[in-house]
Formats: C-alpha cells, sequence, structure tokens
C-alpha cells in the first residue's frame, strides 16, 4: 500500500522550531525550569520565558497532571458517544453533568453523534448507577447512548476533573497536593508550600511519595481548541479479515507519522475499545479536508476488507473538563505498548 499514511501539517509551521520545542519541553514534564529548556534547546533564559508567555496566549495552555487512574482507585474508563433527536440545550446538559465527578471530559461535537463523554468511576457498579440515571436527564431531547470500556491508551490522555480527585480515598494531604498540582502542576514548591501550610521539607518527601506510589504519569499540560484547526474523533468496528494484521501495522504507521517538534501531535488520543465500538480516535488537522483524507478516507482504505464501520464527528467545543491537546513524540510514546517493530 502506498504511504499515504504521511502526514504535514501548515498549522505547526506557523510556530518557529524553537516555539515548538519549548511547548514539547513542557509537555514532557511541565515543571521543567526556565534554565533546563534554556540549556536544552540552545537558547537564551529571556527567550524561553518570552516564548513561554506567548504560548500560553495563543494556545490557552494549562499545566496539570497526566494521573495514573487505576493507583487512583478510578476503575471503569467508558467512552460515551450521545446523538440527539432534537436539538439539545447545551448549557442545560452542562449543567445535568457537572453536577456528578464520574463525568470526565465531555466534548460537544457535529456528525455522527452530538457528545463525547470521557466517564470514569470508582467501581463498575458506581458507574452503571450513573449511566443509568443520567440518560432519562436528557431524554426531552430524544438520546441514543452509545457506551464503550475503554481498554487501555496507546496515544493521550484523559484529564482528571480535579472534582474527581477530591472524592478518591487516598490521604486527604496527598489528595490536597494532587488537586492544586492537576490546576496548576508549574506551581513552585515555595508557593505550594505556603498554600498547604506545611514545611518545605514535608511537602518534599510528600511529593516524591506521589511519584514512588506513581499516582502520577507525566506533569503535562492542556489546552485550548487552537484557532484555525479541525479536532476529529472517530469510532470504529471491524469485522476482521484476513489481512486484519496487515491493515493495523499500517494503521499504526499513521498514528506515529507526525511533524518534526509538532507544536500539537497528529494524533491526541487512541485507544481500543470494548463495547459499542471498538476504536476511538481524537487528531487535529489543518482543515475538514485534510481530515477527511488522512484520517478518515485513509483508516477506511486500510480496512476495507475487513467490513468497517465508522461513526465520525468535529469537535466543537468543550463543554466539560480540558481538552486533552499535547506535543508529544508519537513513536516514542508508542514503544511502550505492544507494536515496537511497526513504528521503527
Amino acid at each position: 500500500m502506498e504511504n499515504d499514511y504521511e502526514f504535514h501539517s501548515s498549522f505547526n509551521d506557523a510556530y518557529t522550531a524553537v516555539t515548538r520545542r519549548i511547548v514539547r519541553k513542557l509537555s514532557e514534564n511541565s515543571r521543567a525550569s526556565v534554565s533546563e529548556i534554556s540549556k536544552s534547546v540552545g537558547v537564551s533564559r529571556k527567550t524561553v520565558t518570552d516564548r513561554i508567555k506567548a504560548s500560553e496566549k495563543a494556545l490557552g495552555i494549562r499545566y496539570t497532571l497526566d494521573l495514573n487512574e487505576r493507583a487512583l482507585g478510578l476503575i471503569s474508563p467508558h467512552l460515551i458517544m450521545v446523538k440527539f433527536d432534537r436539538k439539545p440545550d447545551y448549557g442545560e446538559i452542562e449543567r445535568i453533568l457537572e453536577r456528578s465527578y464520574i463525568p470526565q471530559l465531555v466534548l460537544k461535537t457535529k456528525g455522527s453523534y452530538d457528545l463525547i463523554i470521557y466517564a470514569n468511576a470508582f467501581s463498575s457498579s458506581e458507574y452503571v448507577l450513573w449511566d443509568k440515571s443520567i440518560q432519562p436527564k436528557l431524554s426531552d431531547y430524544g438520546v441514543t447512548w452509545r457506551a464503550s470500556e475503554v481498554v487501555h491508551r496507546q496515544l493521550g490522555f484523559f484529564p482528571l476533573r480535579t472534582e474527581t480527585i477530591k472524592r478518591t480515598g487516598i490521604d486527604d494531604t496527598n489528595k490536597l497536593l494532587l488537586s492544586i498540582l492537576n490546576d496548576n502542576s508549574r506551581i513552585n514548591f515555595a508557593k505550594l508550600s505556603k498554600q498547604l501550610n506545611m514545611h518545605f521539607n514535608t511537602l518534599t518527601y510528600r511529593f516524591k511519595r506521589l511519584l514512588d506510589e506513581k499516582y502520577i504519569n507525566r506533569f503535562t499540560l492542556t489546552m485550548e481548541k487552537p484557532k484555525d484547526t479541525v479536532l476529529m474523533s472517530f469510532l470504529s468496528n471491524y469485522r476482521v479479515g484476513k489481512d486484519y494484521e496487515d491493515s493495523s501495522a499500517n494503521a499504526r504507521k499513521a498514528f506515529v507519522s507526525d511533524d518534526a517538534d509538532s507544536l500539537v501531535s497528529r494524533y491526541v488520543i487512541t485507544a481500543p475499545l470494548i463495547g459499542s465500538y471498538s476504536f476511538f480516535t481524537l487528531g487535529i488537522f489543518d482543515d475538514l479536508k485534510s481530515a477527511q483524507k488522512h484520517d478518515i478516507s485513509y483508516h477506511k482504505k486500510v480496512f476495507r476488507s475487513s467490513k468497517i464501520r465508522m461513526d465520525y464527528a468535529e469537535i466543537e467545543g468543550v463543554l466539560l473538563g480540558r481538552l486533552p491537546i499535547r506535543s508529544i513524540d508519537t513513536k516514542a510514546e508508542y514503544k511502550v505498548i505492544y507494536w515496537n517493530k511497526d513504528v521503527e
């Protein structure tokens, strides 16, 4: 098959290589000091500071945590696609959903579905109770509700709401520390110590314990939806054919094909599912034409013998939570899972 998974984004080109590398460093470790970034990128401290401030303003950067949900006790991750028969009042829907800590991310979409909800709970029964209770509250709009369990994340992460962290069963002080870091993972120790009314040495010990107990996967960042881009999501099901493995290998090549030092990675999230759908992606593109060619049409083509069924929609905005857009080395990230040989 021809390599039409290759991808290039004019959006990333709009920012200098220096800016892209600085954002990459922050995405890898949002607690990296200006001095560290300056030395790594090879520019002055002032340049780093100026570019960080400019990026924060242009992209709406928020410093946050990629959290280990299972370590926190969240064991029932689900993606839900919602379609309405009648145009809903999205303000009312937001108010309904935010009353519970179980929805972590709610995206308003346009296409095959009208909402994407990422939800997680502390038990399967807790999730089921929420699932069964929330649908009647949306019934005035004629709701179709398709839920799938998230098997694992291949790329990217789902940011957790701070309200959810406060419900976990971990030590109260660690809970508060995680909550503060989730809202600003770049906060320095002096401010953190003062905010917690905690001795510096005690804070250092607590901080190290959070890392040792693997509550935090990464100090990272989220952004607002970048201007002049299209965020496209799709969910798919496959009827496995004889060349399914070859098709999967080609799909994986698309997931890791990216611009050098991309400001925003092409694929924000990819995740296998069990339930109504078998796979989910969230990708960022220059425009709808590019999204159609490099995302929807490409995957239909590679899985054509597997009887693929796809539902897809453009992301119009965030109703609840934070949009998980990162600058990451997709090849390096993908190597932590199963298919090293396919992404060399």
